[in-house]
């Protein structure tokens, strides 16, 4: 769910061969023992003379190091933190493992549909449930009754800054989730100086909410930016920002502010397609004694999930993925402990066994959309390299970002004088860039690399461009 600023390979995809093979020599590579100067050459350009650099390269094949630059000190990772929570999940949970959510047949003619926090629930899925209870011969409900209960802790993470909350992407993470917990609109620019259109993906939404519409249509020349965001108190949308005359629309979303009614009332459409009528619908505040299922459905498998986290970014996949670890720990948690607490615990323990120094990085989130999180690129480094020499390892790695081919490095290394075989996850927020993955490059062996810029005044595009040109100089290496 990214926007265009939501203020927020074909390659070898499997474990890379040893050393990769050798091509000509050609002008501009270089030597690993010229690589420190030219990149000090970048990190230390006057305009970065006020922000920190945390860099690690390193083979893939050994713990030697090709570059280091604070790579023991922590830094602020942004949605780097992704590559620990999916390591942890694919170590603890497996690539299989998916999650469920059941319909049970309840007391006096009710049902009671149970979440377990499937992000990847809409419209097909509830259409499913209908069409097995209707099956089943269910022909009416006395009460629908949601369990939201399974993940316990506040939906929303108290260290996330007040306008990530409101935003699609700090979307509140519980057990019943529908449509990733967000409200699709769709903006499209109209005449010059006029607002945006907003359109309503669910036109029905249109009449419970308001919209505080400064947003403006601009001139092919100007550039593009869109903010959205809402009112905790009050049904209201603000929309601000502008695009360019005779352009596309573009996409945005906004969080809902009661996710498991929101599910039960999507849910309650469904049944109604089906010939099913509600009579009532309510969130049950705790578990209760479950008879017969008589309807579920089943998320993708693991693989599938985290993928969506990595390539697309996608900050409500990762931190249900940091809940499901909660579940799966090997003490009972209390009823009332915080699943997202139990899941940072969780997580620690399976990276540790996966060999990670646990005391070079804490984390408050399992998404990065914390600024609480402090992660080393020697964290990044290990668990990317440890990942690579898992069971896990090809579905781990097919996860990432390709660049100039797939999800946030899609348009990222297109115009490069030769081509980089590249998969690297991104982290980007005010003052926050971060680029850590794997390369293969042509006239050396595979690397590991974590680059993290921290504490700066300057662009995102300038950030991102002083750590490509890194990348690149990668690129160039050359056994001499």
């Amino acid at each position: 769910m990214q926007g265009i600023a939501v203020s927020l390979l074909v390659l070898i995809l499997g474990r890379p061969s040893a050393v990769a093979a050798q091509t000509p020599a050609v002008a501009g590579d270089i030597c690993p023992g010229e690589l420190g100067a030219q990149v000090d050459a970048i990190a230390n350009r006057p305009e970065f003379s006020r922000s920190r650099w945390g860099i690690l390269i390193q083979p893939l094949s050994s713990t030697d190091t090709l570059y280091s630059r604070d790579a023991t000190k922590y830094f602020i990772p942004a949605s780097n933190a992704k590559l620990l929570t999916t390591a942890a999940a694919l170590q603890k949970l497996g690539a299989d493992f998916r999650i469920k959510t059941s319909v049970y047949s309840g007391e006096n003619g009710s049902l009671y549909v149970a979440g377990r926090g499937d992000p990847s629930i809409a419209e097909a899925q509830l259409k499913s449930l209908a069409q097995q209870l209707k099956q089943r011969g269910i022909t009416q409900a006395n009460q629908l009754i949601g369990d939201d209960s399974y993940f316990q802790g506040s939906a929303v993470n108290p260290n996330w800054e007040w306008e990530d909350a409101q935003a699609g992407y700090g979307a509140p993470i519980n057990s019943l989730i529908f449509n990733q917990n967000a409200i699709d609109l769709l903006l499209s620019p109209q005449a010059i100086g006029q607002p945006l259109k907003v359109t309503f993906a669910e036109p029905k939404l249109a009449n419970q909410w308001q919209l505080q519409n400064n947003s403006v249509t601009v001139a092919q020349n100007e550039s593009e930016f869109i903010e959205v965001g809402r009112e905790f108190d009050r049904p209201i949308i603000r929309v601000s920002g502008q695009l360019k005359v005779g352009g596309e629309p573009e996409s945005a979303y906004v969080a809902v502010v009661n996710p498991a009614n929101n599910f039960l009332q999507y849910f309650q459409q469904a049944l109604a397609a089906e010939g099913i009528p509600v009579k009532q619908a309510l969130v049950a505040s705790a578990s209760r004694n479950l008879n017969q299922e008589l309807a579920t459905v089943e998320s993708p498998p693991l693989a599938e999930l985290v993928r969506e986290t990595n390539r697309e970014s996608n900050n409500l996949y990762a931190e249900v993925l940091l809940r499901l670890l909660g579940k799966v720990t090997d003490k009972m948690p209390q009823q009332q402990e915080d699943t997202g607490e139990m899941g940072l615990k969780e997580l620690k323990t399976a990276l540790t066994q996966l060999g990670v120094n646990p005391n070079s990085y804490i984390l408050a989130d399992g998404s990065g959309l914390s600024r609480h999180n402090l992660i080393s690129p020697e964290a990044l480094v290990q668990t990317l390299r440890f990942m690579a020499n898992s069971p896990a390892a090809s579905i781990y790695r097919q996860s990432l970002p390709i660049a100039g081919e797939s999800g946030t490095l899609k348009n990222r290394f297109n115009n490069t004088p030769s081509r980089v075989n590249l998969q690297a996850k991104t982290g980007t927020m005010s003052g926050v860039s971060a680029l850590s993955g794997y390369i293969e490059v042509p006239n050396y062996e595979p690397l590991v690399f974590s680059i993290i810029v921290n504490q700066s005044d300057l662009s995102t595009a300038k950030m991102r461009s002083a750590t490509d040109e890194i990348v690149l100089l990668l690129n160039r290496l050359r056994r001499c």
